[in-house]
């Protein structure tokens, strides 16, 4: 049930935030100082629930309205609960998918505020990396321009940067390929040393997953310090705190370390915090937001991006050996119209609208695509936890699909199934999801990983890969070479964050369903030293999205009242 908005002093009111820990941003946004966490208050830290999802389409499959309705339908139940989403990155939002503030009535709100700029989190994070890059480039530059008197003259030492290793780019909050790879100190002499470079989206740099894994402000502080930059003319790593910029770069995000509330449409409490991409970073809400959250609410929500391969799975590997913050349950969000595109029938693409044939019922059909949902139930349960799946429910979706899904979805594991209508009814259309959730909380439960700390880096990628059901990574000489410096530099104990397609368990976009027989190509291995893991680069990822032929700026505008419209 659609409510007025409440101004957030009331809505921290609600859920016992007491006063001097809210910095209000207007009416409706306030940060919640991190310090809260120190407050404890002697009560009990409540359960957290994670949602994840099967292999969607290119426009999503309802993640986030269910996580919003889901923490919707506890509070109708009478249960406190608090969902923790990502902040939406602009790029997505003028590109294909649009915003993520969820829908209907299980939205956040206001809407335009989230999807837009929200507190300038985002801003802040684009400002700090590239702040490292324009001091790497001066270094560099000055380094050059002075030679041998550069020491006497600046009193540092020299840091010899290999121009043809400097491993940090440029980061932007937009799709645009046109700055994948690009050219800087064009013409050299006072425009600085020419050399290669590129952009990245925001959410890819490792500062993103930095605040989104960091403890504490004095934690980010010495997380940042340890980014490796470049390599000098030895192959030795240079950090941003030999350059000299860590405190700078820390300081530009010292508020954006609070994360944000906001309200759903029922007035639910809702964090927002970081957001990194989960197919080319780790792909989850902070642990900041998370920790405050479980500090004040019975249930606490968290949403973990695209499929249980990707974000669900980051989420076990990174965010919980570093944070220790225990899931209780899986949510896994399906949608009858994803499984029927992983029938291998239909080839939905970025741009292109879905085929009309997908909304017409057909079970046969629905059948063959349904084998992702069954890997994906086993999949969340391989961690150890209690699957309940959740079907987003679509005006086309027929009874007796939506039986068959419910049937098939016990039969193949899950602890439960039911058909969610958040989106039209809110709270209410989670009320038996949310009390399947609530059993399952309750549940004795035990976390397994997939692989030590101390197993070797190669037989760590080997397992991964292997849980997609691949024969075997084949590893590209550079990935060997990164392998021998990562072991070199004794950080192979570190986890993995693979970067891959979301749309296949594969790592190639047009294997559907549930592949088989099939080998993973991994091209090159990256040290996130200060976020605390290893990305592995599996297939043709881009950690600079493009923007398509139908992007959802074009239908973005104001109208006469100075109202936003088309942003959705």
């Amino acid at each position: 049930m659609k409510m007025p908005l409440r101004p957030i002093t009331e809505i921290a009111e609600k859920c016992n935030i007491p006063e001097q820990y809210v910095l209000p941003y207007g009416k409706h946004v306030a940060k919640i100082d991190l310090s809260i966490l120190n407050d404890k208050q002697n009560r009990a830290d409540g359960k957290l629930v994670l949602v994840t999802a099967i292999t969607p389409t290119p426009l999503g499959e309802g993640k986030t309205v269910n996580t919003i309705g889901l923490s919707e339908g506890l509070n109708y139940l009478g249960k406190s609960a608090i969902a923790c989403i990502r902040q939406p990155s602009l790029g997505p939002v003028f590109g294909v998918k649009g915003g993520a503030a969820g829908g209907g009535q299980a939205e956040v709100l206001p809407m335009e505020t989230l999807n837009l700029h929200l507190t300038g989190d985002i801003h802040a994070i684009t400002a700090a990396h590239d702040l490292a890059s324009a001091a790497l480039d001066s270094r560099l530059y000055h380094e050059e321009r002075l030679g041998d008197e550069f020491t006497a003259q600046t009193g540092l030492p020299r840091l010899n940067i290999d121009v043809n290793r400097i491993v940090w780019k440029r980061v932007i909050d937009h799709n645009d390929r046109a700055l994948r790879n690009i050219t800087v100190g064009v013409g050299g002499g006072v425009n600085g040393i020419e050399r290669r470079d590129g952009f990245e989206i925001t959410a890819a740099s490792e500062l993103m997953a930095i605040l989104a894994l960091a403890s504490d402000l004095h934690d980010m502080r010495a997380r940042i310090g340890r980014i490796i930059l470049a390599y000098n003319t030895n192959g030795e790593p240079i950090t941003a705190e030999q350059l000299e910029v860590a405190g700078a770069m820390t300081v530009l995000l010292k508020n954006a370390i609070n994360p944000n509330l906001m309200q759903t449409v029922e007035n639910t409490p809702v964090l927002i915090h970081a957001g990194p991409f989960a197919n080319i970073a780790h792909g989850n809400s902070s642990v900041i937001a998370d920790r405050i959250a479980m500090q004040l609410a019975d249930y606490v929500i968290t949403e973990a991006g695209f499929g249980s391969d990707m974000g669900m799975e980051k989420f076990f590997n990174i965010k919980y050996r570093q944070a220790g913050i225990k899931a209780s349950c899986v949510v896994l969000v399906a949608t009858v119209r994803s499984l029927k595109s992983n029938s291998g029938k239909y080839n939905i693409k970025p741009g292109q609208a879905i085929p009309k044939e997908i909304s017409e019922s057909n079970v046969e059909l629905l059948e063959i695509g349904a084998a992702n949902l069954a890997w994906h139930i086993n999949n969340a349960k391989s961690y150890g936890l209690q699957v309940i799946v959740a079907i987003n429910r679509f005006p086309h979706d027929s009874e007796e699909e939506l039986a068959f899904l419910q049937k098939y979805a016990i039969e193949h594991g899950a602890f439960a199934c039911e058909v969610s209508e958040v989106f039209t009814q809110g709270g209410k259309g989670a009320e038996k999801l949310a009390k399947h959730v609530i059993k399952a909380c309750d549940m004795p439960s035990e976390i397994k990983l997939p692989y030590p700390d101390s197993m070797p880096l190669i037989d760590k990628i080997q397992t991964m890969v292997k849980k997609y059901g691949a024969n075997k990574a084949n590893l590209s000489d550079t990935a060997l070479k990164n392998i021998k410096e990562i072991e070199a530099l004794k950080l192979d104990h570190l986890p993995l964050c693979i970067a891959k397609t979301p749309m296949s368990i594969s790592a190639d976009a047009n294997l559907k369903n549930v592949p088989t027989d099939f080998d993973v190509d991994i091209s090159h291995l990256a040290i996130s030293a200060g976020a605390g893991f290893i990305r592995v680069y599996a297939g043709n990822v881009m950690t600079m999205p493009g923007l398509g032929t139908n992007p959802a700026y074009r239908n973005i505008d104001i109208d006469k009242d100075g109202n936003i419209v088309g942003l959705s």
